[in-house]
C-alpha cells in the first residue's frame, strides 16, 4: 500500500469480476494493468463467456492468480457477470468490463465510498476513453426519460479539466465499472438475465434506488474505458440488443399514463424514424437487426419472466 490513510487490515475484500467472450489478449491487458493496483485485497474472477474462437486458458496460464470460469455458453452480460457474483466472497463487488484498463489508486476511492454510508448501494468511477485519453465517457448519469427511454451521461465527451472532480449523486451507475455491495445483491437479487446485453445495470440500479439506496459517481478514481472492443461500435448485434433492451427497460420500470405515453412514443416516433434513417443510410443490416428487436418484443409480448430476476444463492 502507499496511502499510510488506509490500515491494510481494516481493508474489505474486493472481488473484481469481468467477463471475457473471444477477448483473451484484451481481458490479459485489463489484468495486467490491475497487477499493479495499490489496493491490496482483492480476488479477481474472469468468466469467460462460451468463447467459440479464442482459448481463454491464455489467461490462466499469465494470472495463474486468478480465478476462471468457463461457461459452456454465452449467457450474456448478466448471465455471466451474475454467476461470477455468486462465486465470489468479497463484501464489495466490482464489475469491470475486461476492455477497461485502471488507474493504480482507482479502488480506495470506491471502498471509502461505499463504506461513508450505509445507504450507498453502488459506485462508479470516472471513465475517460482508452484512445482518447482527456476525454470523458462518464461523471454520472441522469435518469432515464420516461418516454423516450434515454438517458445523458454527465461530461459525455469533454475533455477532462476538473469540471466534475466532485463526488455526485447520480442515477446510475456505469457497466463498464461499478461496485455495489453484498448485502445489497442480497436484497434486490442479481440482474436480470432478460436484457442478455445492454441496459442490465440500469434496471440494477433503478431497483436499487426503488429499495432506498443511492448511487454515486466517485471523482477521484479513474478507469480507461476501449468502449465496444468486443462487439464494434456500429454493429447489428448492439443494435439489435440496445433497442430490445431499452424497450425491456421500458416494460419493467414505467407504469400507468406514463408507459402508454412511452408506447405511444416508440411506436409512432421512434421506430419509425430510426428504422428510415437507417435505410437513407443504406445500412439494411442495422435496419433488419432493429426491426428484429422490435418483433422480439411483439413475440414476448405477454411473457412473464422478462419481470423476474434471480436471487443469489451462496
Amino acid at each position: 500500500m502507499n496511502d499510510s490513510n488506509h490500515d491494510t487490515k481494516s481493508l474489505p475484500l474486493v472481488s473484481i469480476v469481468t467477463v471475457n467472450y473471444n477477448q483473451a489478449a484484451v481481458t490479459c491487458e485489463m489484468l495486467e494493468s490491475l497487477s499493479r493496483i495499490t489496493y491490496p485485497n482483492i480476488e479477481v474472477l474472469v468468466v469467460d463467456n462460451g468463447s467459440s474462437v479464442d482459448d481463454p486458458i491464455m489467461i490462466k496460464e499469465k494470472f495463474p492468480q486468478v480465478t476462471l470460469i468457463e461457461n459452456h455458453e454465452n449467457l450474456g452480460f448478466a448471465g455471466a457477470n451474475n454467476i461470477g457474483i455468486e462465486r465470489s466472497s468479497g463484501p464489495y463487488i466490482l464489475l469491470l468490463n475486461n476492455d477497461t484498463e485502471v488507474t493504480e489508486g482507482f479502488l480506495e476511492p470506491l471502498v471509502d465510498k461505499m463504506k461513508s454510508d450505509p445507504l450507498i448501494g453502488a459506485v462508479s468511477p470516472k471513465i475517460r476513453y482508452y484512445y482518447a485519453s482527456d476525454t470523458i465517457q462518464y461523471a454520472g448519469l441522469t435518469p432515464i426519460n420516461s418516454y423516450t427511454v434515454r438517458s445523458r451521461a454527465i461530461g459525455f465527451s469533454e475533455t477532462d479539466k476538473g469540471q466534475h472532480d466532485t463526488d455526485t449523486l447520480t442515477a446510475y451507475a456505469h457497466g463498464a465499472a461499478m461496485m455495489i455491495s453484498r448485502e445489497i445483491v442480497r436484497k434486490i437479487g442479481l440482474m436480470s438475465t432478460a436484457f442478455f446485453l445492454y441496459y442490465e445495470e440500469l434496471d440494477w440500479g433503478f431497483r436499487l434506488r426503488k429499495a432506498g439506496y443511492k448511487i454515486y459517481y466517485v471523482h477521484n478514481s479513474l478507469v480507461y474505458h476501449k468502449e465496444s472492443v468486443s462487439i464494434g461500435k456500429q454493429s447489428p448485434l448492439k443494435t439489435y440488443y440496445l433497442n430490445r433492451s431499452r424497450w425491456l427497460y421500458m416494460r419493467r420500470n414505467v407504469y400507468g399514463f406514463r408507459y402508454l405515453i412511452s408506447i405511444l412514443f416508440q411506436v409512432f416516433l421512434s421506430v419509425p424514424k430510426n428504422a428510415l434513417v437507417y435505410l437513407l443510410q443504406g445500412r439494411i443490416d442495422l435496419f433488419k437487426a432493429y426491426i428484429s428487436a422490435a418483433w422480439w418484443h411483439l413475440k414476448n409480448m405477454l411473457n412473464e419472466s422478462l419481470y423476474e430476476h434471480p436471487c443469489l444463492n451462496e
